[in-house]
């Protein structure tokens, strides 16, 4: 497949968008959202990390993705009784451990970022200038849709998902999908393991499902499958190309079982990054209401 004929939103909000396919969540699909809260429970739908002390050796400071620890922690203190304690935290954001929504800027194709504006004028030494993480600031509010692909179990280590097992999913929930919704994507997987090691992921016809279904978000415990194959579905178009945020390394468990306990797969879904800017990511805790 040729470049030209990847999916594409570059120009569709004009040549300085940094929104994405946030633009498709309206006001029709936030009310969609608040219809979804009926019975007054939530699940989070992020890993839950334990930090590496930084200063004391105590811990390894890698991961089993053969990558930095998600979170690095200093614990101050402030005298011989302090008043408070406080602590200091090194997050390396884009880690397989750490549950984390990727800015546009994040993965740059053909030397630019989307929609089209070249590296050099988006990324500083100081700070993302040109597709930051800036738009999840004021919060994501939509209706979200599970895609459980492995029901009560897990993917195949080769499997490439595509368009055909996006739709047997979709149809299990007998739920109808709209533009500006989200999808929470379950393979059943912890993708925090070695490089080395394969994992399933999507394929560039699931990324054309999501695109043709006016997907708004990516929620995944899978995403690019390992070992890679270029272009990246969900790095390379999907967020380079589509502007579609994608929230990697979820954990879907718990999202599975209160969806199969009430006996639905829809939901409001929160999200509520901190507001930093300048960033190519940001840690997220997706939240799930019912």
């Amino acid at each position: 497949m040729t470049t030209a004929e990847l999916p594409t939103n570059w120009g569709r909000w004009g040549d300085d968008d940094q929104r994405g396919t946030l633009h498709l969540i309206d006001a029709a699909a936030r009310e969609r959202a608040a219809a979804e809260v009926r019975q007054a429970r939530h699940v989070s739908l992020a890993r839950q990390v334990d930090p590496v002390p930084l200063t004391t050796g105590l811990g390894p400071v890698g991961g089993p993705a053969t990558m930095p620890a998600g979170v690095l922690q200093v614990v101050n203190f402030n005298g011989v009784q302090p008043l408070a304690m406080t602590d200091t935290l090194l997050i390396n954001t884009h880690n397989a451990a750490l549950t984390h929504v990727d800015a546009v800027a994040h993965m740059p194709v053909d030397g630019r970022v989307y929609p089209g504006v070249p590296v050099d004028e988006a990324v500083t030494p100081t700070g993302v200038t040109h597709g930051s993480a800036d738009p999840f600031g004021p919060g994501v509010v939509t209706r979200g849709v599970l895609l459980d692909l492995a029901p009560g179990g897990s993917l195949a280590a080769d499997h490439r998902v595509g368009a055909t097992d996006l739709d047997a999913a979709l149809e299990r929930t007998d739920m109808a999908l709209y533009p500006g919704d989200a999808v929470a994507v379950r393979g059943g997987w912890d993708t925090n393991r070695p490089l080395g090691q394969p994992v399933p992921g999507l394929d560039l016809s699931a990324v054309r499902w999501l695109d043709e279904h006016g997907v708004s978000a990516y929620i995944g415990d899978i995403g690019d499958a390992r070992p890679a194959q270029f272009p990246l579905p969900l790095h390379q178009v999907a967020l380079a190309r589509l502007g579609l945020p994608l929230v990697d390394a979820a954990d879907l468990t718990e999202l599975a079982e209160t969806c199969g306990s009430l006996g639905r797969w829809t939901f409001m879904l929160v999200l509520a990054p901190p507001r930093i800017t300048g960033t190519t990511g940001l840690v997220v805790n997706p939240i799930a209401v019912f």
